[in-house]
């Protein structure tokens, strides 16, 4: 069963029994007389008791069952005024935990960096950061199990709104025996007949081979892999070469290998990322402060923990 009464209500009669007057209390609201009756009269027939002995020309007291009333009235207001305080003071700053989203492709570089900043400017709040494909990432923030999503504008929703932080241009990885490791650039008809080793990720692996298709060149995919770190270890051992767009710092696979990095001749679509969030939603005070967090430290800026475009 629901409450069938409001705070309001019970206001009004609280007010009506100390000032002993609906005309009193309608001043001391202030409200309609009309009003404060009309509340009374409701009161009255949820409790299914009479509030007020009525006194012609003296005003109202309260009956034995309004008094008791009356002081329950009186404990539920103040529980709501030290409610609402409550509220206000831990709104009105950042604290608690924040739960964002961010593509697995970038959680490795942008989490931890997040992370730091985030606790470091607001050490009465945690940041927790939420990996995930795009799809994923996508049906948690509709859910609202999360409240931004970093990923990439690749089939951006009509449902979400997108504010881009930074731009990331597609580099080929091959490891330091390749033929063409010492040459900083290649196309990818250069390596049309190299064993190609693609990211198996949702909107990912469409990203890529759509580079392929706009340089008019078929790949010889030997593999399939839903894990960059994967990728590059392969890469490193000779098996083939990889496609990214964020240039880690560590130039090593997991495994310690050595990596080389070739910039692409070609002219192809960067990937922008930035994050996601529901329109016309009001960001409590802490995602507001994550969000203007992003804009300060990535906007226009290297992704953290990768090496600058050659």
């Amino acid at each position: 069963m629901g409450v069938r009464f409001s705070l309001r209500q019970i206001e009004y009669f609280v007010a009506t029994a100390e000032t002993g007057s609906i005309v009193q209390a309608s001043r001391q609201i202030p409200i309609s007389q009309p009003a404060i009756s009309a509340a009374i009269a409701h009161l009255e027939d949820v409790f299914g008791v009479s509030l007020f002995i009525r006194h012609h020309a003296q005003g109202l007291s309260l009956t034995p069952e309004g008094r008791i009333i009356l002081q329950e009235a009186r404990a539920l207001l103040t529980h709501a005024q030290d409610f609402d305080s409550s509220l206000h003071s831990m709104l009105g700053r950042v604290s608690g935990e924040i739960t964002v989203g961010c593509m697995t492709t970038l959680f490795p570089l942008l989490a931890p960096d997040l992370i730091q900043s985030f606790s470091a400017a607001y050490p009465q709040a945690r940041l927790h950061v939420v990996a995930g494909h795009h799809e994923e990432l996508v049906d948690k923030l509709r859910m609202g199990e999360i409240s931004v999503m970093l990923g990439y504008d690749m089939n951006v929703p009509s449902i979400l709104d997108f504010r881009p932080l930074s731009a990331l241009a597609p580099y080929a990885f091959v490891s330091q025996d390749h033929p063409r490791a010492a040459d900083g650039r290649v196309s990818l008809a250069d390596l049309a007949e190299d064993p190609f080793l693609l990211l198996d990720l949702p909107f990912s692996r469409e990203y890529f081979l759509q580079l392929f298709a706009a340089a008019h060149v078929t790949p010889k995919i030997v593999g399939r892999y839903p894990s960059m770190d994967v990728i590059r270890s392969l890469a490193a051992r000779g098996e083939g070469f990889g496609l990214g767009n964020a240039r880690p710092r560590n130039r090593h696979a997991l495994d310690g290998r050595p990596l080389v990095y070739l910039s692409l001749e070609e002219h192809c679509d960067p990937l922008v990322y930035g994050f996601f969030t529901l329109p016309g939603q009001r960001q409590p005070l802490g995602v507001s402060a994550f969000m203007e967090l992003c804009i300060q430290q990535l906007a226009g800026k290297p992704l953290p923990g990768t090496l600058p475009e050659p």
